[in-house]
């Protein structure tokens, strides 16, 4: 991708920030070679310093990121894993096709994808697209938010932020939230090291993940079900610096060294 761009938020004059959040209304279902940037661009009027946060699986339903089960011949793992977990094991088999690295097979595949990102069955989904078929992540999630927002640019002239999302579980709490899996034109993390606080006191370790952030609130209005909302508008950001080291490396992540969990067949009685 070469150099990163970043664009230019808006700045206040102090910390305070008023941020408004518009869904883009009226998209119409995806399919393949639709041109996303285009049918986004037609149905909102972006500013300079704007982010659009997009759903992956809309992405990937543009890009023909999509398989038919019925293509799909499961392998023995993927036999042995729908035995414990009752899925189809054609749509197993897509999951563990998608993975680069699984750790964990049961109750769940939770896997690392080629980009790094990891999630709850490798991302696979079969929400929000037509029976007998998956929809996968975009293979390169950061080069395909660098390409909505430069064709975003050539269309619009704005100098605008992508965000591409998946909504992902967490640890240790119920319920899923929107994540990056994807950005581009801004730093995924803000950081705060060698700041002070409001006691003087100097920061040393904290590092906020401003694009899942915004993800997060992004998903929220984009809905999980019914709601027909992929792409949504955020505005009033102002400007943080930082880097995008978003995942931890095998070394510093100590909760992936922990998981080690292979899916089992109960012994017959």
């Amino acid at each position: 991708m070469g150099e990163k761009t970043y664009i230019s938020f808006r700045r206040t004059k102090a910390i305070h920030m008023n941020i408004t959040i518009q869904p883009v209304k009226g998209l119409p279902l995806i399919h393949a070679g639709d041109n996303l940037p285009a049918l986004i661009a037609e149905r909102c009027a972006l500013e300079d310093g704007d982010i659009v946060s997009i759903a992956s699986s809309v992405y990937s339903k543009a890009k023909g990121h999509t398989r038919k089960l019925a293509d799909i011949t499961p392998t023995s793992r993927a036999q042995r894993i729908s035995k414990m977990t009752g899925e189809d094991p054609r749509f197993l088999q897509s999951i563990l096709d998608a993975s680069q690295d699984v750790l964990i097979e049961f109750p769940f595949i939770l896997s690392e994808v080629a980009c790094g990102h990891i999630g709850v069955r490798a991302g696979v989904d079969q929400s929000n697209i037509e029976d007998e078929m998956v929809i996968l992540l975009p293979p390169d999630p950061m080069k395909a938010a660098d390409e909505v927002r430069v064709a975003l640019k050539k269309i619009t002239g704005k100098e605008i932020g992508v965000i591409i999302t998946d909504t992902c579980g967490r640890a240790f709490r119920r319920g899923q939230t929107g994540n990056a899996i994807g950005w581009s034109g801004m730093p995924a993390i803000r950081d705060f090291r060698g700041d002070k606080d409001l006691f003087g006191h100097v920061l040393k370790i904290t590092e906020e993940a401003v694009v899942d952030e915004i993800a997060g609130i992004a998903n929220f209005v984009m809905g999980e079900s019914n709601n027909g909302v992929p792409a949504v508008v955020i505005r009033g950001c102002e400007r943080w610096s930082g880097h995008d080291s978003l995942y931890f490396n095998k070394k510093e992540d100590f909760i992936r060294r922990a998981l080690s969990v292979r899916a089992k067949p109960k012994k017959k009685e």
